[in-house]
């Protein structure tokens, strides 16, 4: 029984310490490279492949988003949950940034992985959310193809090309995702 409060006092003591804005952010990259001759070859990594855009997916007011339909825009599908305290920390950083690059032709998608609209909307009232907010209930196919997602948040960037060209797994600042969002637009 003591080995068991053990264990949970040092996972919510490193779920408390994750939460922190105070805390070095624990940022993971995955190495894509778009292909030979690309534009975007020094912004993004190794191992390039093209981004699965042939879902729709519905969002938080039920119209259905069309990933197809954001292809010559760079965009970041972040990843997400609304019991997520990291995620509750970048999304402001999200809203900037997408009120600020929008019009340069930068999309944020945020990627609810297990909740429902009723959910989704207070939060994204809440935070003043202007970019689509995807139900991604029920839709594992679509983390499968964009995984593995092993935990939250995870951020996905895709160039102008389709390409995949990073992804951010883990809590990131808003300068960190700034700094990669001008180098592939």
């Amino acid at each position: 029984m003591t080995m068991r409060w053990m264990i949970a006092t040092g996972a919510a003591l490193a779920l408390a310490l994750l939460t922190l804005p105070g805390i070095p952010r624990f940022t993971f990259q995955t190495a894509v490279l778009p292909a030979a001759g690309a534009e975007t070859a020094a912004a993004c990594d190794e191992d390039a492949r093209p981004a699965p855009m042939d879902f729709t997916i519905p969002d938080m007011n039920g119209d259905e988003v069309s990933l197809a339909s954001y292809k010559g825009k760079v965009i970041l599908i972040n990843f997400w949950a609304t019991w997520c305290g990291p995620c509750k920390i970048e999304i402001p950083g999200f809203v900037e940034l997408q009120e600020e690059y929008g019009v340069q032709g930068f999309q944020v998608l945020g990627f609810s992985v297990d909740d429902s609209p009723e959910q989704i909307r207070p939060f994204a009232e809440q935070f003043a959310v202007n970019y689509p907010m995807l139900v991604g209930l029920g839709r594992d196919d679509f983390q499968e193809a964009y995984g593995p997602i092993w935990g939250l948040p995870v951020s996905i960037w895709i160039d102008r090309a389709g390409t995949l060209c990073k992804t951010h797994m883990g809590i990131a600042s808003k300068d960190d995702f700034e700094r990669d969002l001008k180098a592939l637009l």
